[in-house]
């Protein structure tokens, strides 16, 4: 039989009257009004930052009126992720392996909430034998004091505006349906009765009794910081965290947030600051100082004392600070005995690890717990407080948030550092919407066996799927096993592999465009490529070279769209020069030198790419590679990386026709990523056609993509740093450790701030060894930037795979499978999930 005799309708206990106007009304007239908080992601504030929100918060506070309570909660619950669209049929195999990997991780959500209250002296000053819950039923008071309450709402205003400004972190107004809850979504009041996140969640009893308090089947324990005795001798905003940290870098958190995200459990981080009437306070202090020193005679304690209050008065006097109250409890909870244990002791440890005392509350658990209702801090029993200033209180607030997704429906999944969840992240499209850049480009560098290919393949494979057009420079291969597996998904309509070999040579014709449409663009490349087959990289190019080349395309277009049987090819622009062009030279009023323009030094160079020559095959091929349908295209020119003659043209050419392809497709998503190739046009003579080519594909919907893995490339090249570096708004760093001892001169060279420096030195400090990922640090525009891990399924890791081993397996079990390469890769990964479960017994 149940009994009743101390059961009570929780009803007639609800502190709270009602919300109106947004505002939360108590039963004892107290207002409150509460906001949704949006703090800084983790590990991407610096000591300076750190110091700024310090500096806004103090500023805010001190606008609010006296008998404010500002009530700071920060709430931390482990969830799993979900995979939302695992029965779409429009999801690919590669996206839904990736759903299935990270299906029902856990990670640790982070809401943050903040409530400003106007309460008055006597509720302040009340201890926890005026708890409303020892009250037998409430009667609500009439709010009398109407010009203190829009003096109230005047300061939050203020209050508000303050923060905002900031730019660091900011704060959003919670409406009525966010409080109470909407159909058959609960509220911010049902979720704190609750303890659920769960939107849906109900009610449930609960046991708020001495010893032991019960939401439902979860136990709550409490941790308090309510006394000086406590605290440690000196806080600061933020410190080290030395497990990312090195030598030459400092990766800064919050001072709390050993209780913030890094203590991984359910809990709820309460911080409050009480503002009582300073003057008053000041004098209660002298009377008691005064007392002291008359008792000083029976006890040194007295003396000690007495010292202490007139030490905290002059404080506040030299420093023209008021003196306030202050509490923080960590509220944890479990529904299993044998884990709360456990959680007892991680919240233990972490409130140690602030050189804090850890104080677990047996007392004022559920008056504590019952003033940690939004809009109830008014209910605070006073002797749970110490008293402080509001600089050493407000380093105890918590400063960082994890990891969001990005808002852009485009972008990447990468994942967060610290717990391993997936993270949507857009760095193409929202940072130029935002003003952060102002182009789409990428610079990316990361040493052998950072990663720098894998990313690259993940990048390039997302980027894909979501209707972008690709073409590939490579010069390792890197990129055949993702190409093939495209190849075999669209049945030879995509993914195609173009490789330069001896037998059968990778042939163009720059030249031919089907609609005889020559713009300025494709005149002013078909001049950069002329010129870069006549002059070597350190020969000097006049401005009347430079002219004569545009001017002879120009009358080589006019005298093929005049007359369309001459076939549009290098052959027939030698000739058109060796005959027409060099008597117009001949016959010009105004004469041109040879030491002005050699056009015979020129026809004599270029004879290599005419008929008959040794590279006649390369500028006039009749089968002109059609790129414009094909969304993945690979060109790899490892066999030709040596060759100074060839590579760099070849190169070129694939540009131009990836220009020519970008100039047609104009409302598509195109990118063109450039692996090592890059060195071979990287030459005084190139560098204006690699800025020409940055800032046409920032006008047609595309990006450029530069990849390097040796940091002297940036280092010695002004061209690259000029050209590259200084047109691409993301810069992409893998792992730098064993560039470390030069770090300081490449962070000159990509005008890394200090705050990015100590943020890529992080990279793979501190990686979870039961977990296969690298991570990789994502600059924007020197304004946002982060480090994110890539971690993939099995079946994207063999689709990615650089290893020559695991291709060529893959490779040969989808041969025995009819060229089956998506089977080939679900049984490789199959076979390697059953041999990761038998070591792991």
């Amino acid at each position: 039989m149940r009994n009743t005799a101390k059961v009570r309708n929780l009803e007639r206990l609800f502190p709270l009257l009602a919300v109106e106007n947004g505002c939360i009304i108590s039963k004892e007239a107290d207002l409150t009004v509460a906001f949704k908080v949006e703090l800084p992601e983790l590990f991407t504030i610096t000591e300076e930052e750190y110091e700024q929100i310090h500096s806004t918060w103090s500023k805010a506070i001190k606008v609010l009126p006296v008998y404010s309570i500002v009530h700071k909660q920060d709430w931390y619950t482990t969830e799993t992720y979900r995979a939302e669209h695992l029965g779409d049929a429009q999801m690919s195999f590669l996206d839904r392996s990736s759903e299935r990997h990270f299906n029902e991780r856990p990670f640790l959500n982070h809401d943050c909430y903040l409530y400003l209250t106007k309460t008055t002296r006597q509720r302040m000053a009340q201890k926890s034998d005026f708890s409303s819950l020892v009250q037998g039923r409430l009667v609500p008071r009439e709010m009398t004091d109407k010009e203190g309450v829009n003096a109230f709402l005047d300061a939050v205003d203020q209050f508000e505006r303050i923060v905002n400004d900031s730019g660091l972190f900011s704060i959003v107004r919670l409406t009525e349906e966010e409080l109470l809850g909407k159909d058959n979504e609960q509220g911010l009041l049902d979720r704190y009765l609750s303890l659920e996140r769960d939107k849906s969640a109900s009610l449930e009893d609960l046991s708020l009794r001495a010893k032991e308090v019960r939401i439902g089947d979860k136990m709550l324990c409490l941790h308090t910081l309510s006394s000086t005795e406590d605290l440690p001798t000196s806080v600061s905003t933020d410190m080290a965290y030395e497990k990312l940290s090195t030598d030459k870098s400092s990766c800064r958190l919050s001072f709390s947030s050993p209780v913030g995200l890094l203590l991984s459990c359910n809990h709820i981080y309460n911080q409050y600051l009480f503002i009582p009437d300073g003057e008053e306070a000041k004098k209660r202090f002298e009377s008691t100082a005064r007392n002291m020193h008359s008792l000083a005679r029976y006890s040194r304690a007295n003396a000690i004392n007495e010292e202490w209050i007139h030490d905290y008065l002059n404080t506040s006097v030299t420093l023209g600070i008021s003196p306030i109250r202050a509490h923080f409890n960590v509220l944890a909870w479990s529904d299993n005995e044998r884990e709360m244990t456990d959680i007892k002791n991680m919240v233990g440890s972490a409130i140690s690890s602030m050189d804090c005392t850890p104080r677990h509350n047996t007392v004022d658990t559920a008056t504590l717990y019952w003033a940690g209702m939004p809009g109830n801090a008014g209910d605070f029993p006073s002797e749970e407080s110490y008293w402080t200033f509001v600089p050493p209180a407000l380093c105890l607030f918590s400063g960082e948030t994890n990891y969001k997704d990005s808002l852009s429906p485009f972008g990447i999944k990468m994942c967060d550092r610290l717990s391993g969840k997936p993270i949507h992240v857009d760095i193409s499209d929202l940072p130029m919407k935002k003003g952060i850049t102002t182009n789409r480009n990428k610079f990316i560098l990361g040493p052998s066996g950072s990663g720098k290919s894998f990313f690259c393949n993940h990048m390039v494979r997302q980027y894909y799927e979501q209707g972008t057009h690709i073409l590939l420079i490579d010069t390792g291969n890197s990129y055949e096993g993702l190409c093939q597996f495209i190849h075999a998904k669209t049945k030879g309509e995509d993914g195609i592999y173009y490789t330069y070999t001896e037998e059968t040579p990778i042939a163009f014709n720059p030249f031919y465009t089907d609609d005889y449409v020559f713009d300025i663009e494709k005149k002013e490349s078909l001049a950069t490529l002329i010129l870069t087959l006549w002059k070597s990289g350190d020969e000097k190019v006049t401005k009347t070279e430079v002219s004569e080349l545009f001017a002879s395309i120009g009358a080589y277009i006019n005298k093929i769209t005049e007359d369309r049987s001459i076939v549009p090819s290098f052959n027939t622009y030698y000739e058109f020069m060796l005959d027409e062009y060099r008597q117009d030279l001949l016959s010009r009023e105004i004469k041109v030198t040879r030491e002005d323009f050699n056009i015979d030094n020129l026809l004599t160079t270029l004879k290599h790419y005419y008929r008959g020559g040794e590279y006649d095959y390369l500028l006039n091929s009749t089968d002109n590679i059609d790129l414009l349908s094909k969304r993945f295209v690979v060109f790899e020119i490892d066999a030709i990386k040596d060759n100074k003659i060839l590579f760099p043209v070849v190169t070129i050419i694939i540009m131009e026709s990836f220009i020519n392809k970008m100039r047609r497709l104009k409302d598509e998503r195109k990118m063109i990523v450039i692996e090592e190739a890059w060195k071979a046009i990287s030459s005084a003579n190139m560098a204006e056609f690699i800025k020409y080519l940055y800032k046409t594909v920032r006008k047609h919907f595309g990006e450029a993509v530069v990849v390097t893995q040796d940091p002297d490339d940036i280092l010695r090249s002004p061209i690259v740093r000029e050209s590259i570096i200084n047109n691409s708004d993301c810069k992409v760093l893998l792992d730098q450790r064993k560039y470390m001892n030069k770090f300081d001169a490449i962070q000159d060279a990509l005008g890394l701030t200090n705050k990015e420096k100590e943020q890529i030195l992080s990279i793979n400090q501190n990686n979870d060894p039961n977990r296969l990922y690298k991570e990789v640090w994502f600059g924007l525009g020197g304004m946002v930037s982060a480090v994110y891990a890539t971690e993939v399924s099995l079946e994207e890791y063999y689709a990615y795979t650089t290893e020559a081993t695991e291709k060529v397996a893959v490779q040969r079990l989808a041969e025995q499978l009819g060229g089956d390469i998506e089977l080939a890769i679900r049984q490789m990964a199959q076979a390697q999930r059953e041999k990761n479960k038998q070591q792991a017994r």
